[in-house]
């Protein structure tokens, strides 16, 4: 039944988070769509809103849509603010170098510890506030 979780964050700037996931990440952008609704753009000009935007590293996918259009597409979040009570937590192969080329690039908002289900992770908050986990097996 279930093939893929691609997690749809609202934000309030498309181009500034796609630039924070690309720089900071290493995501990379697949496409971004207009006000309108009318074009798709798979490259991002820097010089026009966008309400929608995918990316993708290593076989996963992140959306981002800016709050009055996911409102206007899931009215649950009418009247939300962007954020949500909630950790994105991702599995990685090199815990340590990733560490170390994120924590002056984005603000660690937990540093590296060693958990009590042996994992060993660290925390960053995105451009629009959203914690991110990053974790590796002890004994990997």
């Amino acid at each position: 039944m279930f093939e893929q979780l691609v997690p749809n964050l609202m934000v309030k700037d498309i181009t500034e988070t796609v630039v924070f996931y690309q720089d900071v990440l290493g995501f990379e952008f697949v496409l971004a769509v207009s006000p309108d609704y009318q074009t798709t753009f798979d490259t991002l000009p820097m010089d026009q809103p966008f309400i929608y935007a995918l990316v993708r590293r290593d076989g996963i996918d992140i959306q981002f849509q800016v709050t009055e259009s996911l409102a206007e597409d899931v009215t649950a979040f009418q009247g939300m603010q962007v954020g949500a009570s909630v950790a994105f937590y991702f599995k990685v192969n090199d815990i340590e170098a990733l560490y170390s080329e994120l924590q002056s690039r984005a603000e660690v908002v937990k540093d590296f510890a060693t958990t009590w289900y042996d994992m060993r992770e660290f925390y960053i908050r995105d451009c629009n506030g959203y914690v991110l986990g990053f974790a590796q097996s002890v004994g990997n």
